[in-house]
Parts: structure tokens; sequence; C-alpha cells
């Protein structure tokens, strides 16, 4: 998982991660959630992508648009990669 940028210093994001078809994303407060293109859609995740690159805004869009959208929820990253190994 890559560190998120969180330009303004308050997001509740603190790491993503790109996967096959999707991306992981983990919250400060625990958890992480896998949004996929069948569960949030294509067009979801290619924008997820460019502000997780981007670092900020990445939250918000994801409490906006897809928060019911995930795929998958692990309550940790040691989980998380457990998953993602089997």
């Amino acid at each position: 998982m890559r560190r998120y940028g969180n330009r303004h210093g308050d997001s509740g994001v603190r790491a993503w991660a790109v996967v096959p078809d999707g991306i992981a994303v983990e919250f400060r407060g625990g958890g992480v959630y896998v949004y996929t293109h069948e569960s949030a859609g294509a067009a979801a995740v290619t924008e997820m992508r460019a502000l997780a690159e981007a670092g900020r805004g990445l939250s918000s869009y994801i409490s906006r648009h897809v928060s019911e959208a995930y795929a998958a929820v692990h309550p940790d990253r040691r989980a998380w990669r457990a998953a993602v190994r089997s």
C-alpha cells in the first residue's frame, strides 16, 4: 500500500493500493475497503485512482459516491494482505 498524500491534513484515508480491476483503501479509523469495477463501476475506480495519486479528494469522493459500493472489507491491513495472498 502507498501512503495517501492527504494534502489538506484532514482526510480519513491512510493508504491505498491498486488491485486487479480496482483499488483498496485503508481508512484511519481502521478497515481496508476494496472497490472494484464490478462493485463501484469502472469510472468510479478510475476516478478514485486519480484522486489517490493526487493525494486529495479521495475520502470525500468515497463518502459522496461509492461509500456502500465496496466489494470487500477487511478489519485491518494484515487481514487484507492475507486475503490478497490466498
